[in-house]
């Protein structure tokens, strides 16, 4: 007896479905039987792959982006890190944008601002500066810079020509996000560069000692007031930490950037990260819903990332990037030691109340 089932089974009611299905797109209208298990599946599924960039394969390609246009006229001189799954998206996971940005001695990259949040993580190169809402800080490798959502920014190398390298820095951004919503926005300034009104370092006496004033009124909203972090403070505190705490079996050394006026992320879209893992770290395999795009800032060592039936190994160095797309299981390992800033869209999963996170044995 012939098992198979026919092509277009019979309903109950003798109505021919496709016919019917041709009859309601004219009525812009589709039935939800049909791709309900896209819609709803049983697991997370993303179009989003493992990917890394080598820092050495990409490094001539900033600097020959140096020579093809001005900083000036590219408004930001960037290299997107664009996911392989999502090529023509400029988007590193569903939800986030990263790029390499390159600015060359001399140069600005004029003011703008926009609704997008933006970070800044500085891979190599002395000199630059980032200004945001009339106050500079100088920008160094490893330090976590905010341009928080609407607020004028510009960067500047001050450098010399003739004889300073270029910066280069990771940009971190909700751009894909703020797309879904179509709530994105930008102003062009009328000078290249703003106005500067207050000392550098003002923002972090203010708000970064562990105290904030009589009369705080959260300048930047719901993002951090405090608009650079320090390399040299975190790794501090990695060391220590790696010295006299518990090593955790995952995650090696871990720590959140925070708010200081709220204890929550920095910015109410992404949720930055440091972490060390120390000599001989065999990291135990993990998963999560919100994916994340890593900078390795010292150190050497390995990823194994698993996910929709296939494996992917990378062996990243200083200043190589990759990423863990959602629920993709992730085991870390170095031999020698690392340290690595990571970023993600968790504060928005958070908020919604569907962040989840597997620690596998």
């Amino acid at each position: 007896m012939d098992m198979t089932p026919p092509t277009h089974p019979a309903t109950p009611f003798g109505v021919d479905r496709k016919r019917f299905y041709d009859t309601i797109a004219a009525h812009s209208m589709t039935p939800l039987w049909e791709v309900l298990h896209a819609l709803v599946p049983q697991a997370p599924a993303t179009p989003c792959v493992p990917a890394l960039w080598k820092y050495a394969d990409v490094h001539p390609y900033l600097m020959q982006s140096g020579q093809l246009i001005t900083a000036e006229e590219a408004v930001r001189r960037v290299l997107i890190l664009e996911n392989p799954g999502l090529r023509g998206r400029s988007s590193i996971t569903q939800s986030l944008y990263a790029g390499l940005q390159v600015i060359m001695p001399g140069e600005i990259a004029p003011s703008h601002r926009h609704t997008q949040s933006a970070l800044r993580f500085v891979i190599e190169g002395h000199g630059a500066y980032t200004a945001v809402d009339g106050e500079r800080t100088q920008m160094k490798p490893g330090d976590f810079i905010i341009t928080p959502s609407w607020t004028w920014h510009d960067h500047g190398h001050q450098g010399r020509v003739e004889s300073d390298a270029p910066v280069v820095w990771l940009d971190g951004l909700d751009i894909p996000m703020l797309q879904f919503f179509d709530a994105g926005f930008a102003e062009n300034g009328h000078a290249t560069s703003q106005a500067v009104t207050k000392p550098e370092g003002m923002s972090t006496h203010r708000y970064g000692a562990n105290m904030l004033p009589m009369r705080y009124d959260a300048p930047f909203g719901r993002t951090s007031p405090i608009f650079s972090y320090p390399y040299e403070r975190t790794r501090e505190a990695l060391h220590e930490l790696e010295n006299h705490a518990d090593i955790d079996a995952w995650d090696g050394v871990k720590l959140r950037y925070v708010n200081p006026a709220t204890g929550g992320s920095p910015m109410p879209t992404m949720a930055t990260f440091m972490q060390r893992l120390p000599a001989g770290f065999e990291g135990k395999p993990y998963r999560q819903t919100d994916g994340a795009v890593f900078s390795v800032v010292e150190g050497s060592g390995s990823v194994d990332i698993q996910g929709a039936g296939k494996t992917w190994s990378f062996d990243f160095g200083p200043q190589d990037h990759f990423v863990i797309p959602s629920w993709h299981t992730a085991k870390l390992r170095s031999q020698p030691g690392c340290v690595l800033f990571s970023f993600s869209d968790r504060p928005v999963h958070q908020a919604l109340g569907i962040h989840r996170e597997e620690r596998l044995p």
